[in-house]
């Protein structure tokens, strides 16, 4: 039985050079791809970003 394919879609993104080494480190030691360790870092930075206030909403009442 084949394995569900997931929705993907490709983009393009860019990072500094010496960040992009030490993405390419870590999926090197992790055994992983860079795509693998980008979205494993989004996932648990995402986290800590819904932490942040919305600059949407009004600030609170003082």
């Amino acid at each position: 039985m084949a394995k569900p394919q997931s929705p993907s879609s490709k983009q393009s993104l860019y990072f500094p050079s010496q960040q992009l080494e030490e993405i390419k480190m870590e999926a090197e030691r992790l055994d992983r791809s860079i795509s693998w360790v980008v979205q494993r870092a989004w996932k648990l930075a995402l986290i800590e970003l819904r932490k942040l206030p919305s600059s949407t909403l009004p600030p609170p009442s003082m």
